[in-house]
């Protein structure tokens, strides 16, 4: 098992929907499947980085995945260890959402925050946030990850706000770009009004 690689940037391409980091260490390239929101922290070809890394190995065919951090990585192994759950959808969910995003919507049961992953539905997100509920919520304060949500409304009426938002004809983007800001900038975080969370989103959309 390769636990990590640090090496030199060689080269960073896209092959369809994924992104090929290749690390070159000690005169060897490795290409490393990256989460693409990872590009954003790459430093530039020829310098040196380290990368956290999972090798999966199934029916002969062979993929070494790429993280940022060690816990970014050790999520992706709770993922793939639940049924159904693929590396690439695992990928896909870190990818969309993020570390601290998708502990925090696992462990609260946020299916809809989990089901904005293309190619995860309804009941694939009840079946992550079941069968490691209990396992992030442990394990998150373990690795010392933040448990405090971001910017946004609660729990309770964040699937309101966002299902009102979207019958406007707001994108999931917008809607996830307005909450974060409104939230911030306002003393929304404070209270537990839905009517308000709404008005206030649509203000910042309508600027």
């Amino acid at each position: 098992m390769i636990g990590y690689l640090k090496g030199t940037v060689a080269s960073i391409q896209k092959v369809g929907t994924r992104v090929i980091l290749t690390l070159e260490v000690n005169q060897v390239g490795y290409d490393v499947q990256i989460v693409p929101r990872l590009v954003m922290q790459l430093p530039t070809i020829g310098e040196t980085m380290q990368v956290f890394t999972h090798l999966q190995i199934r029916e002969e065919v062979v993929i070494l995945f790429g993280f940022g951090a060690a816990a970014e990585r050790d999520l992706f192994r709770q993922l793939v260890s639940v049924s159904g759950i693929g590396p690439q959808l695992a990928v896909a969910l870190l990818d969309t959402l993020g570390l601290q995003d998708l502990v925090q919507a696992i462990v609260s049961g946020n299916t809809r925050a989990l089901s904005k992953t293309p190619g995860v539905g309804g009941k694939t997100a009840e079946r992550i946030s079941l069968e490691l509920r209990t396992k992030l919520a442990e394990w998150r304060q373990q690795a010392g990850i933040l448990t405090v949500p971001a910017a946004g409304p609660a729990i309770a009426l964040q699937e309101d706000v966002e299902m009102t938002l979207l019958a406007l004809g707001y994108t999931n983007n917008e809607i996830s770009q307005a909450l974060q800001a409104v939230g911030t900038n306002t003393t929304l975080s404070k209270r537990d009004d839905a009517e308000e969370w709404i008005r206030e989103a649509i203000a910042w959309l309508s600027q």
